[in-house]
């Protein structure tokens, strides 16, 4: 076990991100994402996960360009994406991701190429179905129309609905095509499913039928006054013909898609559109392929990632639940059972022939590893690229009781040097979402980094939280500021009364939601030494108009100038601000736009509040690049550390 690092060597660490399983259950390949040669961005590889516990894990594919996006085919061949060159090409300097097949033994051989390059892939049935970037018009002339184009320094895209961008990218001119072929016919010249289909498949969920007849894919609709929702259809791959299998106008049905073995039925998730007065909720949805009859599984768990057992008579998720993300297995007559009983927080389920289950776990105290799980449950580590690690200090699960009588739990990590006569600072770091839970590891937000430098660390789950119940979600549905802010302070009160803890030097920061809370409490209590605000909402009436999906906050708020908008903004407590802020946001963030982060700047130095601005010109919403997380966890300390423990204040030697 490696000691816990700081947060130099911590981006360094490997992290495994995915996890594929071959069709005859024999091999297990992950795509691993580790930091480049000259440590200024991240690559990705394949890498091969020993069945046997004593074997070691060993890397499968190695060039600079990375490779992602892994999939068997049905003869248990590897595709993957890459920009890597193909050296069977002369002067070949390609650089959109093409796709590539790796057999089981020989070399990877690139089996298809696009101008605009090439996402997603499924296989099955002898069948490869991808995703593509493709210009409208003529695709025989796409790659002329691209470079006459880049040469004539066209960057402009012109737009006729509703949306426009996308978290950290700008949506068009191209649009997202589904092609498919077989790999031995070559793909270059595999047929287009969905010629012209608009933004329809922007962000498509899709899967291959067994028999390779049919893909089953997320379809975007496009209504009326900025509207949309999802459809889920079925497109024959021979002619092209789509119908539709869910299509509901208080819903939208989503990914993971995932078709049964035997091919009667397919699976996704069924997500309830709220409005003013509704929550959202989210299913696992079923439909039989033949009869189109589709119908919810599985009560109140929102799931996460989908599987179908061999059998095709039940199907695997996880879903959050009271702290933790366990996996579930629920038969088609609706019967559900928690396969996994610790505190583990699965995903990337691959179910094997002989019942088992691969999966990779994490949780708040344990990086993502894969593991294999038994038919009882029980759960065995196998080979990992990623080291497990020494942390320095404990997990331990708290709780309180709301103003209403509910429970409001979370996660509670104490350095291992804090005791009565050395109690240690305090930090309550509150999650985004808003619909989401503090139950897995998180690279990005990693509490136990603050550990390092002695905070005890709050991780709660209030009102708005996943994993409780629609109950809880309601509770905080149109009300976010002040049912939340009530629970997060009923929390807090339970764990300073700890003896290890100070309740004095205490300080509190949040991202998105997290940020929107952030501030929230800035404007409504002096409690905390400093706050750290990360991406955050500040007013809602300007966020809710310039976000890159406008239309779902408005079923929740209202019109442009409702009630709710004046009432839940934080803006309209700055009078009322008097704790010091860091204020962070990246440019790139088209979530939470610039906008709020520049806004909030202005409005705390217009006031006088104590306040700082970090930066990022080419960062979104989560601070990705290895540099640029060294610099916010620097900047963070720094402030925390002037603010709660009285150090002078020193700008990091990061940011000189």
């Amino acid at each position: 076990m490696s000691q816990f690092p700081d947060i130099r060597e911590y981006v360094a660490l490997p992290r495994v991100v995915s996890l594929r399983l071959s069709p005859d259950g024999t091999r297990l390949v992950s795509v691993v994402q580790s930091l480049s040669p000259d440590r200024s961005s991240y690559g990705t590889a394949l890498w091969e996960i020993p069945l046997d516990a004593g074997a070691e894990p060993y890397r499968l594919t190695r060039s600079a360009k990375g490779e992602a996006g892994a999939e068997f085919t049905a003869e248990g061949e590897l595709l993957f994406v890459s920009r890597r060159p193909d050296e069977t090409v002369k002067d070949n300097d390609e650089n959109v991701p093409a796709l590539w097949l790796l057999p089981e033994r020989g070399e990877p051989r690139r089996i298809a190429s696009r101008p605009g390059g090439i996402g997603g892939v499924q296989a099955a049935g002898g069948v490869v179905v991808f995703a593509a970037d493709v210009l409208p018009g003529d695709s025989a002339t796409e790659e002329d129309r691209r470079k006459a184009r880049k040469d004539a320094g066209i960057s402009a895209i012109l737009h006729e609905q509703y949306p426009i961008r996308y978290w950290d990218h700008d949506l068009g001119p191209a649009q997202t095509r589904l092609l498919a072929g077989a790999v031995r016919d070559g793909l270059d010249d595999a047929a287009d499913l969905t010629p012209e289909p608009g933004r329809a498949l922007d962000r498509a969920s899709f899967a291959v039928t067994p028999d390779g007849a049919s893909v089953i894919t997320t379809w975007q609709v496009f209504l009326p006054n900025g509207e949309m929702r999802a459809d889920l259809v079925a497109i024959d791959i021979a002619t092209g013909a789509r119908r539709t299998l869910a299509t509901s106008e208080g819903h939208e049905f989503g990914g993971p898609v995932a078709v049964s073995p035997d091919g009667r039925h397919v699976a996704c998730t069924r997500e309830r559109l709220g409005d003013r007065e509704l929550s959202t909720s989210l299913d696992l949805w079923v439909v039989d392929l033949e009869t189109g009859e589709g119908r919810a599984l599985g009560g109140e768990l929102f799931p996460t990632a989908v599987a179908w057992a061999p059998s095709s008579d039940a199907i695997y998720i996880v879903a959050d639940h009271l702290g933790r993300r366990p996996v579930f297995r629920i038969s088609l007559d609706g019967v559900v059972a928690r396969l996994t009983s610790d505190d583990g927080a699965y995903q990337e389920l691959c179910p094997a022939p002989d019942g088992s289950l691969y999966a990779l776990r994490s949780a708040v105290d344990s990086a993502p590893r894969p593991v294999r799980i038994s038919p009882d449950g029980s759960v065995a580590d196998l080979p990992s690229p990623t080291p497990s690690l020494d942390l320095p200090g404990t997990l331990t699960e708290v709780s309180a009781t709301a103003e209403d009588g509910t429970e409001i739990r979370g996660w509670l990590v104490v350095p291992s040097e804090a005791t009565a006569e050395n109690p240690a600072p305090f930090l309550l770091w509150i999650h985004g979402g808003p619909v989401s839970s503090w139950n897995d590891w998180s690279w990005r937000w990693n509490p136990w980094l603050m550990a390092k430098n002695g905070y005890a660390v709050l991780l709660p789950d209030p009102a708005l939280s996943t994993g409780y119940g629609q109950s809880m979600i309601d509770r905080g549905w149109g009300d976010w500021g002040p049912v939340t802010h009530a629970d997060l302070m009923a929390i807090t009160d339970e764990c300073l009364k700890r003896p290890e803890i100070d309740d004095q030097r205490i300080a509190a920061m949040g991202g998105s939601f997290g940020g929107y809370m952030a501030n929230w409490v800035a404007g409504h209590t002096d409690r905390f030494k400093a706050i750290v605000t990360h991406a955050s909402l500040w007013n809602l009436d300007q966020f809710a108009g310039t976000t890159d999906a406008s239309m779902y906050w408005q079923r929740e708020f209202g019109a442009p100038g409702s009630d709710r908008y004046a009432r839940l903004s934080p803006h309209n407590s700055l009078d009322k601000i008097t704790t010091p802020m860091l204020v962070i946001h990246g440019d790139k963030d088209y979530r939470v736009p610039i906008g709020e982060g520049l806004r909030l700047w202005w409005d705390l130095q217009r006031s006088g509040v104590e306040s700082k601005f970090l930066y990022f010109p080419d960062e979104n919403h989560w601070v990705l690049k290895p540099g640029n997380a060294i610099a916010w966890y620097d900047t963070v300390l720094a402030f925390l550390s002037h603010h709660v423990l009285g150090t002078p204040w020193t700008p990091p030697e990061s940011l000189s």
